[in-house]
């Protein structure tokens, strides 16, 4: 049912992506889904698979999240919430292994009497123990990478990743029956990366709010923002120096960046703004729930200078709540340019630089256009039921009660 909230238009892209149906057989699968943890608010697995599991369980799948840590999950959304303790909590170097016993002894119960495993993520513990109760009783894995075989995220900490490849991460990537992958940039990444196990292509959803009302931008000057994670794999030193090559010729905008600091890297964010003699950027805490919300209906453009993702929910987020947005081609989002609501531009600072400039030229009604055919394409092609319906067509054939859905490739 459409939500009355929404104006007319957007309600019927609503009522279509809700209504929408692959035209399957009744089948109810049991699924287990394994994350490390959804306990970091700023990381978007800890948003996408719980909302992923939710939409499952709405279309009539039995789903079980299984993580490590505490949970907020409330039994109200619809699946089952398991968490894990984890082992030698006290060893600082075993400690980041995130080793449990209990989530070992939890996902053999499970398999034993038949399921679906899908875990999200690789180099952790685990994303390592459903491959070996697959293996043993014989049940389909799916492995979702999450964009962690990306060029340049596997440049982060490259000598522990090699090592726990050899180790045990191939195994249980060689385990998997399918692979997940969230954009066909991701899927190439997969194949470049020498996997050659069938890809079901399925995106993350994003949450479409109620249309912003009564939000005027540019009451205090114009904005860019940043908001996300600050870590290096976010490009943010590039948007530093990029609009270090601007502020001085755009007195009435400023940028903010917000987000958590992830190993000391803010600090070297702010020296180098320092170094810069940059005057109108401010680094700001994390925000969640309405505060994020509002950060993005507040600014006129969104900035994501990332080096590589496989999906970039902030992107996505920012779209929704009719703000446009300039990415690099480290994010798989060229539909900005073709849905006319945003920037997909090269890697480096010039590419972004003259991004940004062509953006705060624009008069704000223009900028305005261009949030509104951003937020009508997150309703249209990204509802989350429209993901849930495509990930359980693959349930369905890997469980041997339908044939090869369309969004699985295989060579």
């Amino acid at each position: 049912m459409a939500d009355s909230s929404f104006n007319g238009a957007e309600a019927e892209l609503l009522s279509r992506a809700s209504a929408a149906s692959l035209d399957l057989p009744p089948f109810k699968a049991r699924a287990i889904h394994v994350v490390q943890s959804i306990r970091n608010e700023a990381s978007g697995l800890s948003h996408a698979v719980p909302r992923l599991c939710q939409e499952l369980s709405e279309t009539g799948h039995a789903i079980t999240l299984m993580a490590i840590g505490k949970s907020d999950q409330s039994s109200e959304c619809g699946y089952r919430m398991e968490t894990c303790r984890p082992a030698f909590a006290n060893v600082p170097i075993v400690r980041k292994l995130q080793l449990s016993r209990t989530m070992r002894r939890k996902l053999h119960e499970q398999a034993r009497v038949g399921c679906i495993l899908h875990v999200h993520g690789l180099w952790l513990m685990p994303n390592i123990y459903p491959s070996m109760v697959a293996k043993r009783y014989n049940v389909p894995l799916i492995l979702a990478p999450q964009g962690m075989l990306g060029r340049a995220a596997l440049k982060f900490s490259r000598y522990r990743k090699n090592l726990m490849w050899y180790a045990a991460q191939k195994s249980a990537v060689d385990a998997a029956s399918c692979l997940h992958a969230t954009s066909e940039q991701e899927y190439l990444e997969i194949r470049n990366f020498g996997l050659r196990q069938p890809v079901a292509i399925v995106p993350n959803g994003v949450d479409v709010p109620p249309a912003p009302r009564g939000v005027t931008k540019r009451r205090d000057g114009c904005t860019v923002l940043y908001l996300g994670r600050i870590h290096p794999k976010k490009g943010l030193d590039r948007l530093i120096s990029a609009w270090g090559e601007v502020e001085k010729n755009w007195p009435n905008w400023k940028l903010r960046i917000i987000g958590p600091d992830e190993g000391g890297y803010l600090d070297r964010l702010k020296r180098q703004a320092k170094e810069l003699g940059l005057r109108r950027v401010s680094f700001e805490d994390a925000l969640f729930g309405d505060q994020k919300h509002e950060a993005y209906r507040a600014a006129d453009v969104f900035v994501m200078p990332t080096l590589n993702e496989n999906f970039a929910l902030t992107v996505a987020e920012a779209l929704a709540q009719e703000t446009p947005v300039i990415c690099t081609k480290g994010a798989p989002w060229p539909g900005l340019e073709v849905n006319r609501c945003g920037w997909w531009v090269d890697h480096g600072n010039d590419a972004l630089s003259r991004a940004l400039v062509d953006a705060m030229s624009k008069p704000a009604v223009e900028l305005a256009a261009m949030g509104t055919r951003g937020r009508a394409w997150m309703i249209r092609n990204f509802s989350w039921r429209t993901m849930a319906l495509e990930m359980s067509a693959v349930y369905h054939w890997l469980s041997g009660e339908s044939a090869l859905p369309r969004c699985v490739h295989i060579e």
